[in-house]
Protein backbone atom coordinates (compact mmCIF):
# COMPACT_ATOMS: atom_id res chain seq x y z
CA UNK A 1 0.00 0.00 0.00
CA UNK A 2 1.33 3.42 -0.96
CA UNK A 3 2.33 5.61 1.98
CA UNK A 4 1.74 9.37 1.66
CA UNK A 5 5.00 11.10 2.55
CA UNK A 6 6.68 14.44 2.09
CA UNK A 7 4.70 17.66 1.78
CA UNK A 8 2.42 18.81 4.58
CA UNK A 9 -0.75 17.33 6.06
CA UNK A 10 -3.69 19.38 7.36
CA UNK A 11 -6.29 17.84 9.67
CA UNK A 12 -9.75 19.33 10.23
CA UNK A 13 -13.38 18.91 9.41
CA UNK A 14 -13.33 19.10 5.61
CA UNK A 15 -16.05 20.60 3.39
CA UNK A 16 -16.20 21.08 -0.36
CA UNK A 17 -18.60 20.70 -3.28
CA UNK A 18 -18.31 18.37 -6.25
CA UNK A 19 -21.42 19.85 -7.91
CA UNK A 20 -23.91 22.68 -7.48
CA UNK A 21 -26.38 21.69 -4.72
CA UNK A 22 -29.02 23.95 -6.32
CA UNK A 23 -28.92 21.69 -9.38
CA UNK A 24 -27.76 18.28 -8.15
CA UNK A 25 -29.03 18.24 -4.57
CA UNK A 26 -27.16 17.89 -1.31
CA UNK A 27 -26.39 14.17 -1.56
CA UNK A 28 -24.56 14.47 -4.89
CA UNK A 29 -22.97 17.87 -4.34
CA UNK A 30 -21.82 18.20 -0.73
CA UNK A 31 -18.66 16.49 0.47
CA UNK A 32 -18.10 16.56 4.23
CA UNK A 33 -15.52 14.62 6.22
CA UNK A 34 -15.99 15.00 9.97
CA UNK A 35 -12.33 14.15 10.65
CA UNK A 36 -10.26 14.42 7.51
CA UNK A 37 -6.73 15.03 6.31
CA UNK A 38 -5.50 16.83 3.20
CA UNK A 39 -1.95 16.04 2.09
CA UNK A 40 -0.28 18.79 0.09
CA UNK A 41 2.91 18.57 -1.95
CA UNK A 42 4.47 21.28 -4.14
CA UNK A 43 1.40 23.48 -3.77
CA UNK A 44 -1.02 20.82 -5.02
CA UNK A 45 -3.39 18.49 -3.19
CA UNK A 46 -1.96 14.99 -3.36
CA UNK A 47 -4.47 13.12 -1.21
CA UNK A 48 -7.62 13.72 0.79
CA UNK A 49 -9.63 11.39 2.95
CA UNK A 50 -10.59 10.14 6.38
CA UNK A 51 -7.95 10.89 9.01
CA UNK A 52 -8.04 7.35 10.40
CA UNK A 53 -7.11 5.95 7.01
CA UNK A 54 -4.42 8.46 6.07
CA UNK A 55 -2.77 8.49 9.52
CA UNK A 56 -2.06 4.76 9.24
CA UNK A 57 -0.03 5.42 6.09
CA UNK A 58 1.44 8.86 6.75
CA UNK A 59 5.22 8.90 6.99
CA UNK A 60 6.39 9.84 10.51
CA UNK A 61 8.35 12.90 9.34
CA UNK A 62 5.42 14.48 7.47
CA UNK A 63 4.58 17.86 9.06
CA UNK A 64 1.02 17.76 10.38
CA UNK A 65 -1.14 20.61 11.64
CA UNK A 66 -4.39 19.83 13.41
CA UNK A 67 -7.10 22.45 12.98
CA UNK A 68 -9.87 20.47 14.66
CA UNK A 69 -12.61 21.31 15.53
CA UNK A 70 -12.60 23.94 12.79
CA UNK A 71 -13.82 23.66 9.21
CA UNK A 72 -11.31 23.57 6.36
CA UNK A 73 -12.64 24.32 2.89
CA UNK A 74 -11.31 25.69 -0.41
CA UNK A 75 -10.17 29.29 -0.21
CA UNK A 76 -12.87 31.83 -0.99
CA UNK A 77 -12.97 33.29 -4.50
CA UNK A 78 -14.06 36.89 -5.17
CA UNK A 79 -14.66 37.49 -8.90
CA UNK A 80 -15.12 41.28 -8.85
CA UNK A 81 -13.39 44.02 -6.85
CA UNK A 82 -11.41 47.23 -7.33
CA UNK A 83 -7.86 47.46 -5.96
CA UNK A 84 -7.74 51.30 -5.83
CA UNK A 85 -10.97 51.68 -3.88
CA UNK A 86 -9.77 50.63 -0.42
CA UNK A 87 -9.86 54.28 0.68
CA UNK A 88 -13.24 55.17 -0.83
CA UNK A 89 -15.14 52.28 0.73
CA UNK A 90 -17.74 53.68 3.12
CA UNK A 91 -17.88 57.07 1.41
CA UNK A 92 -21.26 58.65 2.05
CA UNK A 93 -24.04 57.57 -0.25
CA UNK A 94 -24.62 58.47 -3.85
CA UNK A 95 -25.88 56.65 -6.90
CA UNK A 96 -23.38 55.02 -9.21
CA UNK A 97 -22.52 57.80 -11.66
CA UNK A 98 -22.28 60.45 -8.93
CA UNK A 99 -20.26 58.08 -6.72
CA UNK A 100 -17.74 57.53 -9.50
CA UNK A 101 -17.34 61.24 -10.19
CA UNK A 102 -17.26 62.36 -6.55
CA UNK A 103 -15.14 59.67 -4.91
CA UNK A 104 -13.76 56.99 -7.22
CA UNK A 105 -12.22 58.89 -10.11
CA UNK A 106 -10.37 61.43 -7.89
CA UNK A 107 -8.98 58.57 -5.80
CA UNK A 108 -7.90 56.50 -8.80
CA UNK A 109 -6.07 59.50 -10.25
CA UNK A 110 -3.40 59.02 -7.54
CA UNK A 111 -2.38 55.57 -8.77
CA UNK A 112 0.20 56.65 -11.31
CA UNK A 113 2.45 56.92 -8.23
CA UNK A 114 4.04 53.48 -7.70
CA UNK A 115 4.23 54.02 -3.93
CA UNK A 116 0.47 54.61 -3.75
CA UNK A 117 -0.24 51.54 -5.87
CA UNK A 118 2.14 49.35 -3.88
CA UNK A 119 0.64 50.37 -0.54
CA UNK A 120 -2.90 49.72 -1.79
CA UNK A 121 -1.98 46.35 -3.26
CA UNK A 122 -0.31 45.27 -0.04
CA UNK A 123 -3.29 46.36 2.06
CA UNK A 124 -5.82 44.70 -0.22
CA UNK A 125 -4.02 41.37 -0.37
CA UNK A 126 -3.49 41.36 3.40
CA UNK A 127 -7.19 42.05 3.89
CA UNK A 128 -8.29 39.36 1.46
CA UNK A 129 -6.14 36.75 3.17
CA UNK A 130 -7.43 37.79 6.59
CA UNK A 131 -10.93 37.08 5.25
CA UNK A 132 -10.00 33.73 3.73
CA UNK A 133 -10.03 34.93 0.11
CA UNK A 134 -7.29 33.37 -2.00
CA UNK A 135 -8.34 34.33 -5.55
CA UNK A 136 -10.02 37.44 -6.97
CA UNK A 137 -10.92 39.21 -10.19
CA UNK A 138 -9.31 42.62 -9.72
CA UNK A 139 -9.65 45.97 -11.48
CA UNK A 140 -6.51 48.07 -11.21
CA UNK A 141 -6.53 51.64 -12.58
CA UNK A 142 -5.71 52.94 -16.05
CA UNK A 143 -2.09 53.38 -14.89
CA UNK A 144 0.40 50.65 -15.78
CA UNK A 145 2.05 51.23 -12.41
CA UNK A 146 -1.05 49.97 -10.61
CA UNK A 147 -1.02 46.68 -12.50
CA UNK A 148 2.70 46.17 -11.99
CA UNK A 149 2.35 46.81 -8.25
CA UNK A 150 -0.59 44.46 -7.83
CA UNK A 151 0.83 41.57 -9.84
CA UNK A 152 4.26 41.90 -8.23
CA UNK A 153 2.81 41.59 -4.73
CA UNK A 154 0.37 38.79 -5.62
CA UNK A 155 3.21 36.94 -7.36
CA UNK A 156 5.46 37.18 -4.32
CA UNK A 157 2.71 35.60 -2.25
CA UNK A 158 2.10 32.83 -4.79
CA UNK A 159 -1.58 33.74 -5.09
CA UNK A 160 -3.80 32.91 -8.05
CA UNK A 161 -5.08 36.30 -9.17
CA UNK A 162 -6.81 37.69 -12.25
CA UNK A 163 -6.34 41.42 -12.88
CA UNK A 164 -6.00 44.05 -15.56
CA UNK A 165 -5.42 47.67 -16.44
CA UNK A 166 -8.67 49.61 -16.73
CA UNK A 167 -9.19 50.97 -20.25
CA UNK A 168 -11.14 54.24 -20.45
CA UNK A 169 -10.76 57.00 -22.99
CA UNK A 170 -13.71 59.31 -22.23
CA UNK A 171 -16.04 60.62 -19.53
CA UNK A 172 -13.43 60.63 -16.75
CA UNK A 173 -10.76 63.05 -15.44
CA UNK A 174 -7.80 63.63 -17.76
CA UNK A 175 -5.43 61.95 -15.30
CA UNK A 176 -7.30 58.68 -15.82
CA UNK A 177 -7.82 58.71 -19.58
CA UNK A 178 -5.86 56.66 -22.04
CA UNK A 179 -6.63 56.44 -25.77
CA UNK A 180 -7.71 53.56 -27.92
CA UNK A 181 -4.09 53.21 -29.07
CA UNK A 182 -2.37 53.57 -25.70
CA UNK A 183 -4.97 51.40 -23.95
CA UNK A 184 -4.32 48.66 -26.48
CA UNK A 185 -0.53 48.96 -26.43
CA UNK A 186 -0.18 49.22 -22.66
CA UNK A 187 -2.54 46.29 -22.12
CA UNK A 188 -0.55 44.22 -24.59
CA UNK A 189 2.72 45.05 -22.82
CA UNK A 190 1.22 44.10 -19.46
CA UNK A 191 -0.16 40.85 -20.85
CA UNK A 192 3.28 39.88 -22.12
CA UNK A 193 4.88 40.85 -18.81
CA UNK A 194 2.48 39.19 -16.39
CA UNK A 195 0.01 36.73 -17.93
CA UNK A 196 0.86 33.16 -17.06
CA UNK A 197 3.69 34.13 -14.74
CA UNK A 198 3.29 31.83 -11.77
CA UNK A 199 -0.40 31.88 -10.86
CA UNK A 200 -1.19 35.26 -12.43
CA UNK A 201 -3.73 35.72 -15.22
CA UNK A 202 -4.48 38.91 -17.12
CA UNK A 203 -7.99 40.24 -17.76
CA UNK A 204 -8.85 42.60 -20.62
CA UNK A 205 -10.56 45.36 -18.63
CA UNK A 206 -12.65 48.05 -20.33
CA UNK A 207 -14.16 49.74 -17.28
CA UNK A 208 -17.63 49.91 -18.81
CA UNK A 209 -19.21 51.15 -22.01
CA UNK A 210 -19.81 54.75 -20.78
CA UNK A 211 -16.06 55.35 -20.44
CA UNK A 212 -14.94 53.77 -23.72
CA UNK A 213 -15.36 55.07 -27.25
CA UNK A 214 -16.17 52.70 -30.06
CA UNK A 215 -12.53 52.97 -31.13
CA UNK A 216 -11.41 51.69 -27.74
CA UNK A 217 -13.94 48.86 -27.79
CA UNK A 218 -12.49 47.91 -31.17
CA UNK A 219 -9.08 47.83 -29.50
CA UNK A 220 -10.52 45.52 -26.83
CA UNK A 221 -11.87 43.32 -29.60
CA UNK A 222 -8.38 43.14 -31.12
CA UNK A 223 -6.90 42.08 -27.78
CA UNK A 224 -9.65 39.50 -27.30
CA UNK A 225 -8.88 38.06 -30.72
CA UNK A 226 -5.13 37.96 -30.13
CA UNK A 227 -5.48 36.41 -26.68
CA UNK A 228 -8.54 34.13 -26.75
CA UNK A 229 -7.58 32.45 -23.46
CA UNK A 230 -7.72 35.68 -21.46
CA UNK A 231 -10.42 36.75 -19.06
CA UNK A 232 -12.51 39.84 -19.85
CA UNK A 233 -14.01 41.90 -17.05
CA UNK A 234 -16.33 44.88 -17.17
CA UNK A 235 -19.64 46.19 -15.83
CA UNK A 236 -23.13 45.74 -17.23
CA UNK A 237 -26.56 47.05 -16.35
CA UNK A 238 -25.85 48.16 -12.80
CA UNK A 239 -27.92 51.33 -12.62
CA UNK A 240 -30.83 52.78 -14.59
CA UNK A 241 -29.03 56.11 -15.17
CA UNK A 242 -26.03 54.21 -16.53
CA UNK A 243 -28.27 52.26 -18.91
CA UNK A 244 -29.84 55.49 -20.17
CA UNK A 245 -26.35 56.92 -20.70
CA UNK A 246 -25.36 53.90 -22.81
CA UNK A 247 -28.57 54.15 -24.83
CA UNK A 248 -27.61 57.69 -25.89
CA UNK A 249 -23.91 57.01 -26.38
CA UNK A 250 -24.52 53.93 -28.55
CA UNK A 251 -27.75 54.87 -30.31
CA UNK A 252 -27.40 51.98 -32.76
CA UNK A 253 -27.63 49.33 -30.02
CA UNK A 254 -30.77 47.43 -29.10
CA UNK A 255 -29.58 47.33 -25.49
CA UNK A 256 -26.51 47.60 -23.26
CA UNK A 257 -25.37 44.01 -23.80
CA UNK A 258 -25.32 44.42 -27.59
CA UNK A 259 -22.54 47.00 -27.20
CA UNK A 260 -20.26 44.30 -25.82
CA UNK A 261 -21.57 41.70 -28.27
CA UNK A 262 -20.67 43.84 -31.29
CA UNK A 263 -17.04 43.93 -30.17
CA UNK A 264 -16.68 40.23 -29.42
CA UNK A 265 -16.57 40.63 -25.64
CA UNK A 266 -19.40 38.25 -24.72
CA UNK A 267 -17.64 34.92 -24.48
CA UNK A 268 -16.45 32.32 -21.96
CA UNK A 269 -14.37 33.83 -19.12
CA UNK A 270 -16.04 37.22 -19.69
CA UNK A 271 -17.20 38.42 -16.28
CA UNK A 272 -19.93 41.09 -16.23
CA UNK A 273 -20.39 42.81 -12.89
CA UNK A 274 -23.95 43.46 -11.61
CA UNK A 275 -26.31 42.51 -14.49
CA UNK A 276 -29.33 43.77 -12.55
CA UNK A 277 -31.65 45.24 -15.19
CA UNK A 278 -31.28 42.79 -18.08
CA UNK A 279 -33.94 42.05 -20.66
CA UNK A 280 -34.78 38.51 -21.75
CA UNK A 281 -32.81 39.11 -24.94
CA UNK A 282 -29.73 40.16 -22.98
CA UNK A 283 -29.90 37.12 -20.74
CA UNK A 284 -30.13 34.93 -23.79
CA UNK A 285 -27.08 36.63 -25.29
CA UNK A 286 -24.98 36.13 -22.15
CA UNK A 287 -26.01 32.49 -21.94
CA UNK A 288 -25.26 31.86 -25.61
CA UNK A 289 -21.86 33.46 -25.26
CA UNK A 290 -20.95 31.46 -22.15
CA UNK A 291 -20.36 34.66 -20.15
CA UNK A 292 -20.71 35.16 -16.39
CA UNK A 293 -22.99 37.47 -14.42
CA UNK A 294 -21.51 38.59 -11.08
CA UNK A 295 -23.85 39.35 -8.17
CA UNK A 296 -22.50 42.19 -5.96
CA UNK A 297 -25.06 42.44 -3.15
CA UNK A 298 -23.43 44.89 -0.72
CA UNK A 299 -22.59 47.30 -3.53
CA UNK A 300 -26.04 47.07 -5.07
CA UNK A 301 -27.65 47.84 -1.73
CA UNK A 302 -25.21 50.61 -0.79
CA UNK A 303 -25.59 52.46 -4.10
CA UNK A 304 -29.30 51.69 -4.40
CA UNK A 305 -28.77 50.04 -7.77
CA UNK A 306 -31.35 47.27 -7.63
CA UNK A 307 -31.86 43.59 -6.82
CA UNK A 308 -30.06 40.78 -8.63
CA UNK A 309 -32.24 37.98 -10.05
CA UNK A 310 -30.29 34.78 -9.34
CA UNK A 311 -33.20 32.50 -10.23
CA UNK A 312 -33.59 34.29 -13.55
CA UNK A 313 -29.91 33.85 -14.33
CA UNK A 314 -30.02 30.16 -13.56
CA UNK A 315 -33.19 29.71 -15.60
CA UNK A 316 -31.50 31.39 -18.57
CA UNK A 317 -28.46 29.12 -18.22
CA UNK A 318 -26.05 31.89 -17.21
CA UNK A 319 -23.10 31.19 -14.93
CA UNK A 320 -23.46 33.38 -11.83
CA UNK A 321 -20.84 34.40 -9.29
CA UNK A 322 -21.01 36.47 -6.10
CA UNK A 323 -18.50 39.18 -5.23
CA UNK A 324 -17.61 41.95 -2.76
CA UNK A 325 -17.18 44.73 -5.37
CA UNK A 326 -14.88 46.67 -3.05
CA UNK A 327 -15.21 49.66 -2.72
CA UNK A 328 -18.84 50.20 -3.79
CA UNK A 329 -19.24 47.02 -1.79
CA UNK A 330 -19.01 47.46 1.94
CA UNK A 331 -17.13 44.40 3.22
CA UNK A 332 -14.01 42.44 2.30
CA UNK A 333 -15.61 39.34 3.82
CA UNK A 334 -17.20 36.80 1.51
CA UNK A 335 -19.21 35.62 4.52
CA UNK A 336 -20.71 39.10 4.93
CA UNK A 337 -21.25 39.26 1.17
CA UNK A 338 -23.19 35.99 1.20
CA UNK A 339 -25.25 37.24 4.14
CA UNK A 340 -26.30 40.35 2.21
CA UNK A 341 -26.89 38.20 -0.86
CA UNK A 342 -29.34 36.12 1.14
CA UNK A 343 -31.25 39.29 2.09
CA UNK A 344 -31.28 40.69 -1.45
CA UNK A 345 -32.69 37.45 -2.80
CA UNK A 346 -35.24 37.25 0.02
CA UNK A 347 -36.59 40.65 -1.06
CA UNK A 348 -37.19 39.14 -4.51
CA UNK A 349 -38.88 36.06 -3.08
CA UNK A 350 -35.83 33.86 -3.67
CA UNK A 351 -33.69 31.84 -1.27
CA UNK A 352 -29.98 31.21 -0.77
CA UNK A 353 -29.57 28.11 1.41
CA UNK A 354 -26.27 27.68 3.26
CA UNK A 355 -24.93 24.91 1.04
CA UNK A 356 -25.76 26.94 -2.09
CA UNK A 357 -24.00 29.97 -0.62
CA UNK A 358 -20.79 28.16 0.28
CA UNK A 359 -20.79 26.48 -3.11
CA UNK A 360 -20.97 29.92 -4.73
CA UNK A 361 -18.07 31.20 -2.59
CA UNK A 362 -15.84 28.30 -3.66
CA UNK A 363 -16.54 25.90 -6.53
CA UNK A 364 -19.28 28.10 -7.99
CA UNK A 365 -17.10 31.18 -8.23
CA UNK A 366 -14.26 29.04 -9.59
CA UNK A 367 -16.58 27.95 -12.42
CA UNK A 368 -17.79 31.53 -12.91
CA UNK A 369 -14.17 32.58 -13.43
CA UNK A 370 -13.32 29.62 -15.67
CA UNK A 371 -10.84 28.32 -13.09
CA UNK A 372 -12.71 25.26 -11.83
CA UNK A 373 -10.04 22.93 -13.21
CA UNK A 374 -7.54 24.49 -10.78
CA UNK A 375 -9.25 25.82 -7.66
CA UNK A 376 -12.48 25.62 -5.69
CA UNK A 377 -12.52 21.96 -4.60
CA UNK A 378 -10.52 19.66 -2.32
CA UNK A 379 -9.40 16.89 -4.64
CA UNK A 380 -6.11 15.39 -5.83
CA UNK A 381 -4.46 17.58 -8.44
CA UNK A 382 -6.24 20.78 -7.40
CA UNK A 383 -4.24 23.76 -6.15
CA UNK A 384 -3.93 23.81 -2.36
CA UNK A 385 -5.65 27.07 -1.37
CA UNK A 386 -7.72 26.75 1.82
CA UNK A 387 -9.54 28.73 4.48
CA UNK A 388 -9.99 27.41 8.01
CA UNK A 389 -13.13 28.75 9.72
CA UNK A 390 -14.12 28.93 13.38
CA UNK A 391 -17.89 28.89 13.84
CA UNK A 392 -17.39 29.79 17.54
CA UNK A 393 -15.24 32.87 16.88
CA UNK A 394 -17.35 35.40 18.79
CA UNK A 395 -19.60 35.35 21.84
CA UNK A 396 -22.67 35.70 19.64
CA UNK A 397 -21.55 32.79 17.45
CA UNK A 398 -20.77 30.59 20.46
CA UNK A 399 -24.20 31.36 21.89
CA UNK A 400 -25.88 30.44 18.61
CA UNK A 401 -23.85 27.23 18.23
CA UNK A 402 -25.21 25.89 21.52
CA UNK A 403 -28.49 25.26 19.70
CA UNK A 404 -27.17 24.24 16.28
CA UNK A 405 -27.91 20.63 15.38
CA UNK A 406 -26.83 20.21 11.75
CA UNK A 407 -23.93 21.20 9.50
CA UNK A 408 -26.27 23.29 7.37
CA UNK A 409 -27.41 25.25 10.43
CA UNK A 410 -23.78 25.84 11.41
CA UNK A 411 -22.93 27.09 7.93
CA UNK A 412 -25.88 29.45 7.81
CA UNK A 413 -24.93 30.93 11.18
CA UNK A 414 -21.35 31.38 9.88
CA UNK A 415 -22.71 33.39 6.96
CA UNK A 416 -25.02 35.57 9.03
CA UNK A 417 -22.74 36.14 12.04
CA UNK A 418 -19.28 35.54 10.63
CA UNK A 419 -16.61 37.91 9.32
CA UNK A 420 -12.79 38.05 9.37
CA UNK A 421 -12.79 37.04 13.05
CA UNK A 422 -13.91 33.57 11.94
CA UNK A 423 -10.77 33.09 9.83
CA UNK A 424 -8.38 30.84 11.77
CA UNK A 425 -5.89 30.49 8.92
CA UNK A 426 -5.60 30.95 5.17
CA UNK A 427 -3.38 28.71 3.06
CA UNK A 428 -1.92 29.54 -0.35
CA UNK A 429 -0.31 26.62 -2.21
CA UNK A 430 -0.40 24.73 1.08
CA UNK A 431 1.53 27.41 2.96
CA UNK A 432 0.00 29.43 5.77
CA UNK A 433 -0.39 32.93 4.35
CA UNK A 434 -2.50 34.21 7.25
CA UNK A 435 -2.77 33.01 10.84
CA UNK A 436 -4.95 34.84 13.35
CA UNK A 437 -2.71 33.64 16.20
CA UNK A 438 0.24 35.67 14.93
CA UNK A 439 0.67 39.40 15.59
CA UNK A 440 1.37 40.21 11.93
CA UNK A 441 -1.54 40.06 9.50
CA UNK A 442 0.37 37.83 7.13
CA UNK A 443 3.23 35.42 7.22
CA UNK A 444 6.30 35.96 5.00
CA UNK A 445 5.50 35.42 1.30
CA UNK A 446 6.43 31.97 0.03
CA UNK A 447 7.99 31.09 3.39
CA UNK A 448 8.69 27.43 4.03
CA UNK A 449 6.03 25.95 6.31
CA UNK A 450 6.88 26.35 9.98
CA UNK A 451 7.64 23.01 11.65
CA UNK A 452 4.34 21.57 12.82
CA UNK A 453 3.18 18.64 14.84
CA UNK A 454 -0.20 17.33 15.93
CA UNK A 455 -1.81 20.02 18.10
CA UNK A 456 -4.57 20.11 20.65
CA UNK A 457 -8.28 20.09 19.97
CA UNK A 458 -8.53 23.88 19.86
CA UNK A 459 -7.05 23.80 16.39
CA UNK A 460 -4.39 26.51 16.81
CA UNK A 461 -1.08 25.85 15.07
CA UNK A 462 1.97 25.72 17.36
CA UNK A 463 4.17 28.76 17.38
Amino acid sequence: MKRPGGGTALRARLLWFDADPAEEGEARAVRYVADGIVVVENGVIREVGEAADILRRLLPDTPLVDHRPHLLMPGFIDPHLHMPQTQVIASYGAELMEWLAKYTFPEESRYGDPAVAEAASRFLLDELLANGTTTAGVYCTSHRESVDAFFADAGRRGMRMVAGKVMMDRNAPAALLDTAETGYQQSKELIERWHGKGRLDYAITPRFAPTSTEAQLEACEMLAGEYPELHIQTHLSENTAEIAFVRKAFAWSKDYTEVYERYGLVRPKAMFGHCIHLSARERGALAAGGATAVFCPTSNLFLGSGLFDLAGMREAGILAGIATDIGGGTSYSMLRTASEGYKVLALAGQRLPAFDAFHMLTAGNAAAMGLDNRIGRIAPGMEADFVVLDSHATAAMRRRMERVETLEEELFALIVLGDDRATVATYVEGRRAYDRALPARTLPPRADPAPMSVTGSQGEAPQ
